[in-house]
């Protein structure tokens, strides 16, 4: 069965008012009174073991970094001051295990959730939510599919993959344009789960509409693959001026290391939503980048002092570059602890109708604070563009999110 067809599957299945199994959710009895005293629990969920695990690190630390600023403000006021606790679950990257890790954290007395880096888990994930009417509030979760659903119980914070892919459709066009030399063929590498498939199909359907021809388009398994040579030996075949990519940090990596090798003859490398082109680390394991490489995603907001300072101690206490996927995390967790302090409850139903209403500060790009429309999507999510220049990864485009200008078809070639 695909992805698509388990989340409708699931999906019909959690809106039944007993679940599957005719019954209530396993723990709810005991999960109710443990809200009712003690700390108000937010359960985070990351791959913190796995080929994920750095990401799934950074995103736990960003998560338990809001928790312990909610609390040294006071915790929840409207509560009497009670303190938060971030419980958490290590998912391991595996949909199966982060669906019994959800519902262990709900069964503990968790008022909400927060996760999980990859949008099979968060399929997952989501239907446990719906089920035992627990908000999911998406740090990092890129599919669509999940928010087609009519969930009542699932959000998002960052923009979804139509949104990011169709920016970077647009980006292209107007920044190649700009540089006088506009795109004209673009080939697509990408993981081959739902995040993946998702992007290139989005991109396709923005970039067929802007008269831009794709292909070919290149899937692989992000959990095995070892090398991708033959794939972009493919891609220097076709003739494309443009890759664009779609997969996770170490799948890209490994795209960078085979164009490294196979050297195709491209105008720019172009990220979408991908996992490593924006992050810093990424530009010390990939070695000589030049300005090929750009990145469509959403990112933490570089020009908001908020964010400066976070990110400043995130290094100093843990010696290591702060991700924006660690930066979602801080802002889910706020998401979830101010809708406790304006339901002035730990009753999951009524911290549900907060979030609904919500409107959040965000430390992430976008257009408005973070506020959620019915289907659950952050209306006001926006994806940035973002460049390699001089080793450092700057925003680029649209201008008024710009820290520098895009540098476009530049003579260095791997």
């Amino acid at each position: 069965m695909s992805a698509r067809k388990l989340i409708a599957a699931l999906g019909a299945c959690a809106l039944l008012a007993t679940g599957c199994g005719g019954s209530a959710p396993m723990g709810a009895a005991g999960a109710a009174a443990g809200r009712d005293e003690g700390p108000v629990k937010i359960g985070a969920l990351h791959p913190v073991s796995g080929s994920n695990a750095v990401d799934g690190q950074q995103m736990r630390r960003g998560a338990q970094m809001a928790v312990d600023a909610i609390n040294a403000a006071g915790g929840i006021k409207s509560l009497g001051g009670r303190k938060v606790e971030l419980v958490t679950g290590d998912t391991q990257g595996k949909a199966d295990i982060g669906q019994s890790e959800a519902q262990r954290l709900i069964s503990a007395g968790a008022v909400g959730l927060v996760g999980t880096y990859q949008s099979a888990v968060s399929t997952n994930v989501a239907v446990v939510a719906e089920r035992n009417r627990v908000p999911f509030v998406a740090d990092v979760t890129a599919s669509d599919a999940i928010y087609a659903h009519g969930y009542k119980y699932v959000f998002r914070v960052q923009p979804g993959s139509k949104v990011i892919a169709t920016a970077a459709a647009q980006y292209l066009q107007q920044v190649s344009q700009q540089a006088g030399k506009p795109v004209e063929k673009v080939a697509f590498l990408h993981e081959q789960s739902d995040f993946g498939s998702g992007a290139a199909e989005a991109f396709t359907a923005a970039a067929e509409q802007l008269g831009i021809e794709v292909g070919p388009n290149i899937s692989y398994d992000a959990a095995s693959v070892s090398d991708l040579t033959a794939q972009v030996t493919q891609v220097k075949a076709s003739g494309a001026d443009v890759l664009a990519v779609a997969g996770y940090y170490r799948d890209s990596l490994l795209a960078a290391k085979a164009i490294a090798s196979v050297k195709p003859d491209l105008d720019a490398v172009w990220g979408v939503s991908n996992g490593a082109f924006d992050q810093p680390k990424f530009v010390t394991d990939a070695g000589d980048l030049g300005a090929l490489y750009f990145s469509t995603n959403y990112h933490y907001d570089a020009t908001n002092p908020q964010t400066v300072a976070l990110r400043e101690q995130y290094q100093r206490t843990f010696g290591d570059p702060m991700r924006t996927g660690a930066v979602l995390s801080y802002d889910a967790v706020q998401v979830i602890a101010q809708a406790v302090e304006k339901a002035a409850s730990t009753d999951p139903e009524k911290v549900r109708d907060a979030i609904a209403a919500a409107q959040v500060a965000p430390l992430t790009v976008g257009a408005g604070p973070i506020e959620f429309a019915s289907n659950g999507d952050n209306r006001n999510a926006m994806a940035v563009l973002m460049q390699i220049q001089d080793g450092q990864v700057k925003q680029v485009y649209p201008p008024e999110k710009a820290e520098s200008r895009p540098e476009y078809q530049v003579t260095w070639r791997p």
